[in-house]
């Protein structure tokens, strides 16, 4: 920067004036981008009605039914969507998925940014950690529907109907998993897509323990399902 006799020269002094201009309006720039957001969040709150467990379930099913027919709708996938769900997340469902890459639960159920509170572990298990996020989904966000989604051809319950050694940390998910393998392996048919939905149940049955969620099971605000993805046809079948 030139100086004359202390003094900032008349051209730097222009410079930094365009400088604070230009601070001034990036910080205007995002004030008005956060009221907007909130007012977004707001409004998004106030205008969309709370679903019914029943009307949360149908939604999940009628996206899954034009996903599958390769018709899907892409909803709330717009920059509107994102500015609006900024401050604040409203979930119409919570779904305890495997984290198989080719099980995303928005995509599978045809739904976009703020629909689907996803919780991923491989073999869909209830796990203390995916108990809480559960909890904090359906308790503190109020989402009235909750789904164990399993799928076909699972790795994860695969490994547990081998029960092998695996290395690291890999075959931490097979001793949550062996219950349902007990309970079917003498059943006809497939032992590992016999698993596959016993595994949902027992599942089930496991986060039921939660006085959370059984608490809001009674009072009717909460239902939960299992379901089954089949991996050749994009379909969710309804097990439980």
């Amino acid at each position: 920067m030139s100086h004359l006799n202390g003094f900032i020269g008349r051209r730097d002094l222009l410079k930094l004036g365009s400088i604070g201009a230009l601070g001034l309006t990036a910080t205007a720039s995002n004030l008005i981008w956060q009221v907007k957001s909130a007012q977004a969040a707001e409004s998004s709150a106030a205008a969309r009605p709370a679903l019914s467990p029943d009307a949360a379930l149908q939604k999940l099913v009628e996206g899954n039914q034009r996903f599958a027919q390769h018709q899907p709708q892409y909803p709330d996938q717009t920059e509107d969507r994102v500015r609006e769900v900024a401050q604040a997340q409203y979930p119409f469902a919570t779904v305890l998925s495997c984290a198989d890459s080719r099980v995303p639960a928005e995509i599978v159920f045809d739904q976009g940014i703020g629909d689907i509170f996803d919780v991923r572990i491989a073999g869909n298990i209830a796990t203390p950690e995916a108990l809480g996020s559960i909890e904090y989904a359906v308790v503190l966000l109020g989402t009235p529907l909750l789904m164990v989604l399993g799928h076909e051809r699972c790795g994860a319950v695969t490994a547990a109907v081998q029960n092998k050694a695996l290395p690291g940390a890999i075959g931490t998910f097979v001793e949550a998993i062996l219950p349902a393998v007990t309970r079917v392996k003498d059943q006809p048919g497939d032992v590992i897509d016999n698993v596959v939905s016993a595994n949902v149940q027992y599942q089930i049955e496991e986060l039921m323990r939660s006085q959370l969620l059984t608490e809001r099971l009674q009072s009717g605000s909460l239902k939960i399902v299992g379901g089954r993805y089949d991996l050749d046809t994009g379909r969710v079948v309804i097990i439980a």
